[in-house]
């Protein structure tokens, strides 16, 4: 009988127990950490092939199936009155793939590690939940070519993760590609497309030169420095200080080459900065940061002809104009270009069911963006534009290879393209990317003998009125030598 009794109170202490919820507590690490293998091949399509939609999750049980299959036993004991304190599980700390730890007491590095969660807090916070949406795809190409998947944190402190970042020295994109150092790892870069604002083949032209970089010299931190200073100066460095360095290696170099007062600011400074927003992005809640991850940048694809509207294609999509737009910041004129092949979009997920049968019943002249006028003599920009509700501005956009007279007439007989309204308004306001700097020579003028407002306008594609304007001119008179800003 007492051994009945034993095991009565022993299967009611266990039920109690069983009985008894307890909280779990668990806090957020990364802002965005490395994705799994397989979360990765869900979120990351192959650059050439379209992604397919998640799958659906599956049902949950019916409520019935979920009750215990005895209801009728009772503990033996009555549990406690108090509360179970919930169980709180700590997150261990991150994991890196980049030197952090020797170089975490850095004074420059402690700096920008104030500045990240100081004053810049708030940008800081907004960069993180937009680099969260490309995080998946730049981790996996990280991955797949052997660099430490903590450069992702290269982007954000060269563009706060911003496809679109302009630079004064016209670097353009994520990345802050260099026309020829884009050029150079396989981007197109032309009047029409600008693949530096494309964050997947911009993140492919990074991931190579990154691995060109470090390759070379044998450090990541030496190949980040030199991604923001240029391999010539670094090499430049190493040689003149070699003595002073001797017996320095891999990452420890670039700290000893800081020292050597061989570098820039900007580049001393570079590697603490990248260190630095690893440490706070890697650790938000560290620094008192609250980041909300963005869904990730999964796409499908269409071809499409030349000189093809994007409001076109975003009617075949049945898509806003904005959400074909920001698929496809490369897309500089509000439509493919008129030249070459045909163009491969990237559209969201699920939107090319259709397209085909949608995008065909579309009007001919819905689908055509530019419409050739022959030129007679006497036309100039400004005539043709305004005939056809443009501004000369927006004429030359589309015709960047026309040629003027001396007296600012186009020569006759060439084919000037005339856009559609709605391909202007869809273009980007962006200077040719195939100059690497936009300094004075190209946007102002020393007037000449015998040139008057109206020619100086005639020749540059613009007008009086905007002439006056950007020079604060009260009449048109002008005189030689006077130094006009033409835009």
């Amino acid at each position: 009988m007492a051994g009945s009794r034993n095991r009565a109170v022993l299967v009611g202490l266990l039920l109690v127990v069983a009985c008894v919820p307890a909280a779990v507590i668990v806090a957020p690490t990364a802002a965005f950490p490395a994705a799994s293998p397989a979360a990765l091949s869900a979120a990351t399509p192959a650059f050439s092939e379209p992604s397919d939609p998640p799958a659906a999750p599956a049902p949950l049980p019916a409520a019935t199936n979920l009750r215990p299959a005895a209801t009728n036993l009772r503990p033996a004991v009555r549990p406690p009155s108090a509360a179970v304190p919930p169980a709180v599980v700590t997150p261990p700390p991150p994991a890196w793939d980049i030197e952090v730890a020797r170089f975490e007491s850095n004074a420059r590095v402690e700096y920008f590690v104030e500045r990240f969660s100081g004053a810049l807090k708030p940008t800081f916070e907004v960069a993180l939940r937009r680099g969260s949406r490309f995080a998946p795809m730049i981790h996996a190409r990280l991955r797949a070519a052997g660099l430490p998947e903590d450069l992702i944190y290269l982007s954000l402190i060269e563009s706060w993760f911003d496809p679109n970042a302009y630079s004064r020295a016209a670097a353009v994109g994520m990345w802050q590609f260099m026309t020829s150092t884009a050029r150079g790892v396989g981007l197109r870069v032309d009047w029409w497309i600008d693949e530096r604002r494309d964050p997947v083949r911009a993140t492919d032209g990074a991931v190579a030169y990154l691995t060109e970089l470090r390759d070379d010299f044998g450090s990541i931190y030496l190949a980040a420095a030199a991604y923001n200073g240029g391999s010539g100066r670094i090499s430049r460095g190493l040689a003149t200080h070699a003595t002073a360095l001797e017996g320095r290696l891999g990452d420890d170099l670039f700290f000893a080459l800081a020292d050597q007062q061989a570098l820039r600011t900007e580049t001393r400074d570079y590697v603490p900065k990248l260190i630095a927003a690893a440490l706070v992005g890697k650790d938000p809640l560290r620094y008192n940061l609250h980041v909300t991850a963005a869904e990730p940048f999964r796409w499908d694809s269409v071809t499409v002809p030349l000189a093809t509207p994007l409001l076109a294609v975003a009617k075949g999509l049945a898509i806003s104009i904005d959400s074909l737009l920001e698929y496809n910041p490369q897309i500089l004129r509000g439509m493919t270009p008129p030249i070459g092949s045909a163009v491969w979009l990237r559209v969201p997920v699920g939107t090319t069911a259709g397209f085909l049968e949608r995008f065909t019943a579309l009007p001919e002249a819905e689908r055509t963006g530019v419409r050739p006028v022959v030129t007679r003599a006497g036309d100039y920009v400004t005539k043709i534009a305004r005939a056809n509700g443009l501004t000369a501005a927006q004429l030359n956009t589309y015709n960047p290879q026309a040629t003027r007279l001396k007296n600012g007439n186009l020569q006759v007989g060439q084919r000037i393209l005339v856009p559609r309204l709605d391909v202007v308004r869809g273009a980007r306001a962006v200077p040719d990317p195939k100059i690497e700097r936009y300094g004075s020579s190209g946007s102002y003028h020393a007037v000449k003998r015998g040139e008057s407002l109206l020619l100086i306008a005639r020749r540059n594609g613009t007008s009086v009125a905007v002439l006056k304007r950007l020079n604060s001119l009260r009449s048109d008179r002008i005189r030689i030598g006077q130094r006009l800003r033409i835009r």
